[in-house]
């Protein structure tokens, strides 16, 4: 009897000690999410191309991306970069590491930390969804919204990048989980996203992530968006590429891409002349353009479900992606350039352009010269980060 007492006193304190500890880390985990970082960003550019959207791979991969990079960066005023990474670059279809991606991002950050440049770590493109895929024949590889396999598949590979980048400090970096997601039902990205928070809270109580609108994470699906309660450790993002027939004239991936007529900005982008000249094929798209002023105050119109909502949660605001193709006017170009920044400061909208050195850069990674110095002097022109004191 005396045995069972003192076998059931033991008991009684082994469960007292780890109550303790449980809920001593509840309440840290609990005063760690109640702190707000200083992950605070105004100008950036994406590095893309490197670890995301490449088939380079060794030397030429290693090559591409350099400190040199990140120490233009910081010469030059931006203050901080989003660096896309994809699955397959980084796990094979085994879920194995691959080593020298993941030494890859480990340098980027190094150096990004070094040139005082924070970073947002953007899971781009996963094997369960290709935000691309909805306009192609794979668009069944898209399985992430309908399969629980995929969605514990990509609260794995955050898992695994958690534990890679966990010590890193929450002033410097930042993890946005998803690129681009699409949705048939915008619920189902809500339902996701609240997985893949409970997930990643467990890990990092406080670690700031950036939380995209559905469909392409666009301006005008971000009022639809639910965003986890009480969390002041999050970033709103959407993208913003309008009005396609300027920012994507002549790219050949979008059908927008076939039309050759003259296109202006501000104003009506496509004359009456040039739309009866165009393509039958592509009437439809380029209607539009035809019948609408697009301007300074068309962008305002457009940013304002997007502002609402970062109102509404009390949540900072990032542009994560905007851009023009290299081949379109420059004039025209910088028109549209110098109205995003104007609108972007007025209602301090962090950005990140698209991009550092590809088919949207003012880099030429090759020739190592600027390929477009003029929007490089645009984009600084406005408002810097402004730090705490």
């Amino acid at each position: 009897m005396r045995k069972s007492i003192f076998t059931m006193a033991v008991i009684i304190a082994a469960l007292f000690v780890t109550m303790s500890c449980q809920n001593k880390s509840q309440s840290q985990n609990q005063d760690q999410a109640g702190q707000v970082n200083n992950f605070r960003i105004k100008r950036g550019t994406n590095v893309s191309h490197w670890l995301s959207q490449s088939e380079q791979r060794g030397e030429a991969r290693r090559l591409h991306i350099q400190e040199d990079d990140f120490a233009r960066l910081e010469e030059l005023g931006f203050d901080f970069v989003r660096i896309p990474i994809d699955e397959v670059q980084f796990w094979d279809e085994q879920g194995n590491k691959l080593p020298e991606a993941w030494d890859l991002l480990n340098n980027a950050l190094d150096w990004a930390r070094k040139h005082n440049l924070r970073a947002i770590v953007d899971l781009h493109i996963i094997r369960s969804h290709y935000f691309n895929a909805v306009n192609e024949d794979d668009k069944a590889a898209n399985t992430l919204f309908t399969s629980e396999e995929s969605q514990e598949g990509l609260i794995n590979l955050w898992r695994q990048l958690s534990e890679f980048l966990k010590d890193r400090s929450c002033d410097w970096v930042a993890y946005e989980f998803m690129n681009e997601p699409v949705a048939e039902e915008h619920d189902q990205w809500n339902q996701l996203i609240a997985k893949v928070h409970k997930a990643l809270r467990e890990l990092e109580p406080q670690r700031t992530l950036v939380i995209g609108s559905n469909l392409w994470q666009g301006h005008q699906t971000i009022k639809y968006l639910k965003v986890p309660e009480g969390d002041k450790n999050i970033i709103l993002s959407f993208h913003y590429y309008n009005p396609m027939i300027l920012t994507h004239y002549g790219a050949w991936w979008t059908p927008l891409g076939q039309y050759k007529g003259k296109v202006n900005y501000p104003g009506v982008l496509v004359s009456k002349e040039d739309y009866d000249a165009a393509p039958a094929a592509i009437k439809a798209d380029l209607k539009p353009y035809t019948e609408e002023v697009w301007d300074i105050n068309k962008i305002r119109e457009q940013f304002k479900d997007a502002i609402e909502a970062a109102k509404k949660y009390d949540l900072q605001l990032f542009c994560g992606e905007w851009g023009v193709y290299e081949p379109v006017d420059r004039e025209l170009a910088y028109n549209w350039y110098r109205d995003m920044l104007t609108v972007f400061d007025e209602f301090d909208i962090a950005w990140t352009t698209w991009c550092y050195d590809a088919d949207f850069g003012f880099w030429d990674q090759q020739r190592h010269t600027y390929k477009d110095r003029p929007l490089v002097e645009l984009l600084m022109s406005g408002k810097k980060l402004e730090e705490k004191k």
